[in-house]
């Protein structure tokens, strides 16, 4: 009898001929249970499920727990750790200078929505083609659990008194902005936040996601709207969400009246089950008044709320950059010609 040659497991690969692991980060050092591992999980899923190249995708943060994230994923991705608030800065100035690259941005509420909010406005109106993540947990984790700019109003804890103001909803403060992709979503519903990614990913603009991503160490009372059993009890999802890309064939199973496609600017497609609401994502001021009536009601709303498929230019089309990316430029196409220098100074002098 022929020995038999011992199985070999099979590695799954993905269509750029990568495993997950090529995807992957170092160890997390964040708290055990905290939402941003999750996150940062899903990422990781998502760029594989894509297909990205890891050295097609750049990674921004600033300061705080959330912008310690970009370690854990894609560690064959350049990535850049800013000052605090100064991510859309750095990001601007690394994806002006080659557009043909992808950028994930991890920021945090704190990051975004107290030193950081100018930043994130000025981001938002010029439509840099950005994923622009919020982990948003409602306290400074890193600096030991004070309030940050989003915890609600009331919300009491230890060693810090009661929160006398009133929160900054950063979904809210994105679509005011005329952002042209905004969806929020929680750590708690992975398959929801891989979709999400995924689709802002394919989207020609900027993409703004507020997860709320509880924070098991400073802000874990059950009561409080960003700990994970406030988001279980209270989530209220707008659709079912699906991503397809381009490259595969359209197989939606819903019945017919049931499922809403979006087109991105790419092709790809997301495709919403309405649950139990008629709702059109691609209505900015009912977007607006379902973030109205989601706060007055204590909803955690999540899903794409707001979405421009393809009508508004990226930052790059308002520029009219040239084919070669700016970063890759020969010097005699960067220079003027000495007879111009020589009309130029003629015209000075």
């Amino acid at each position: 009898m022929s020995a038999q040659t011992p199985s070999i497991p099979i590695r799954q690969v993905n269509m750029a001929g990568l495993t997950k692991n090529d995807y992957r980060g170092a160890v997390s050092t964040l708290c055990q249970g905290c939402g941003h591992n999750s996150i940062a999980s899903q990422i990781i899923s998502a760029c594989y499920d894509l297909d990205i190249i890891p050295e097609d995708l750049v990674k921004f943060s600033g300061i705080g727990c959330s912008s310690k994230s970009p370690t854990y994923f894609l560690n064959r991705s350049f990535g850049f750790n800013g000052l605090h608030g100064r991510m859309p800065s750095i990001a601007t100035g690394a994806l002006f200078g080659d557009y043909t690259l992808r950028g994930i941005g991890v920021s945090g509420d704190g990051d975004t929505a107290s030193i950081g909010m100018g930043q994130f406005k000025h981001v938002i109106r010029r439509n840099l083609s950005l994923v622009y993540i919020i982990e948003n947990n409602g306290v400074y984790g890193l600096t030991k659990g004070q309030f940050s700019a989003t915890a609600e109003q009331g919300l009491t804890l230890k060693g810090q008194g009661t929160n006398p103001y009133m929160p900054v909803d950063i979904a809210w403060e994105a679509l005011v902005g005329n952002a042209t992709f905004v969806a929020r979503s929680f750590a708690g519903d992975p398959k929801q936040v891989k979709e999400l990614i995924k689709a802002a990913l394919s989207h020609n603009g900027i993409a703004v996601l507020d997860i709320i991503s509880p924070c098991v160490t400073f802000n874990n009372q059950d009561t409080a709207v960003h700990s994970y059993a406030w988001g279980k009890e209270h989530e209220v999802a707008l659709h079912e969400l699906s991503f397809v890309p381009p490259a595969d064939e359209i197989m939606v199973d819903y019945d017919e009246g049931q499922a809403t496609e979006v087109t991105m600017h790419d092709g790809s497609k997301v495709v919403l089950k309405k649950l139990e609401r008629d709702y059109d994502p691609t209505d900015r001021a009912s977007a607006m008044r379902l973030l109205e009536e989601a706060n007055a009601k204590q909803w955690l709303l999540t899903g794409l709320i707001y979405v421009v498929p393809c009508c508004q230019p990226s930052m790059y089309e308002v520029y009219n950059l040239p084919k070669t990316p700016l970063n890759r430029l020969t010097p005699d196409r960067l220079r003027p010609p000495q007879e111009m220098l020589d009309k130029v100074n003629s015209w000075m002098f």
